[in-house]
C-alpha cells in the first residue's frame, strides 16, 4: 500500500501514474486509454476519478479478505453520490463501473461482477 512519506514507493512509481498513488504495479495511463477505446469512449476527468476510487479501494481492502462486490459496489455509490451516484457511473461506464472500471484502472474485477451469459452485472 501506497504511503504518502515513503519516497521508495515515489521512485518505483511509473511517471505515467503520477496522480494515481495507488495504481497497481505495471498499470499504465496509456493502457487505461487503450481499453476505454476499445470500448468505445474517451476518458474524461470523471473516468478517472472513478478510476482513482477504484484504485484506492482496493489498495485499502485486497490485504485483508479481498474485494466484497457489494461492497464496494456500495462505497462507489456513497463517494459518487453528488454527482448522481450509480445511475451516474454507469452512464460514464456502461459496461459496468466495477467490471469495466476495474479493467481500465488495472485490477481485477471481484468474483460475480460479471456474469458470463448475461454481461456487466456492476
Amino acid at each position: 500500500m501506497h504511503t504518502t512519506g515513503d519516497i521508495n514507493q515515489v521512485i518505483r512509481r511509473p511517471p505515467g501514474a503520477v496522480g494515481f498513488p495507488d495504481a497497481p504495479p505495471g498499470w499504465t495511463l496509456a493502457e487505461a486509454r487503450d481499453a476505454a477505446e476499445a470500448d468505445g469512449f474517451y476518458l474524461s476527468e470523471a473516468h478517472w476519478d472513478v478510476v482513482r476510487a477504484l484504485q484506492s479501494y482496493f489498495a485499502r481492502h485486497e490485504a485483508g479478505s479481498g474485494i466484497n462486490l457489494r461492497d464496494l459496489h456500495d462505497a462507489l455509490g456513497e463517494r459518487f453520490h453528488a454527482i448522481g451516484g450509480l445511475r451516474q457511473l454507469y452512464k460514464l461506464f456502461p459496461g459496468g463501473p466495477v467490471a469495466q472500471g476495474c479493467r481500465i484502472a488495472g485490477l481485477e474485477a471481484p468474483a460475480l461482477a460479471r456474469d458470463s451469459g448475461f454481461g456487466s452485472v456492476a
